[in-house]
């Protein structure tokens, strides 16, 4: 008989707000100025729903980067997997019209210890906020 054949569902839901990124990171292997995202994936792992990225005022476009990490130094380019990217638009502060909000929806379970960081690919002014919804099995 199959094992593991019924739902399972987060049972700790978690939604982390990183610092602001704004210095450009072209590397493309998560080593370099990255910013951790997620908190530590549980015991039992997690499941990560969603990524959203919200400009906080004007910047150039650019590209995040979502990255994977065993939990072990991100210095050490096999300790990462790119597993994500989507352009970032060229965003105007005003104060008659909503920002973007760029939303990476992930849906996929993560390995006990892991972590996700981020990176965008050009320098902006104001800088992007990145906010991920997890939860712990």
């Amino acid at each position: 008989m199959p094992a593991n054949i019924s739902p399972i569902f987060p049972l700790t839901p978690k939604v982390q707000i990183s610092s602001v990124l704004t210095t450009a990171n072209t590397a493309k292997d998560g080593t370099g100025t990255v910013v951790q995202i997620s908190a530590v994936a549980g015991a039992n792992g997690a499941f990560s729903e969603s990524v959203e990225a919200l400009p906080i005022g004007t910047n150039t476009a650019s590209v995040l980067r979502i990255f994977l990490n065993n939990g072990s130094s991100t210095a050490t380019a096999t300790n990462n997997i790119l597993w994500e990217e989507v352009s970032l638009p060229a965003t105007t502060l005003t104060e008659i019209a909503g920002q973007t909000k760029i939303v990476i929806p992930l849906n996929r379970a993560i390995p006990a210890g892991y972590i996700l960081y981020a990176a965008i690919g050009t320098s902006v002014a104001a800088g992007w906020r990145v906010r991920v919804h997890t939860g712990d099995y």
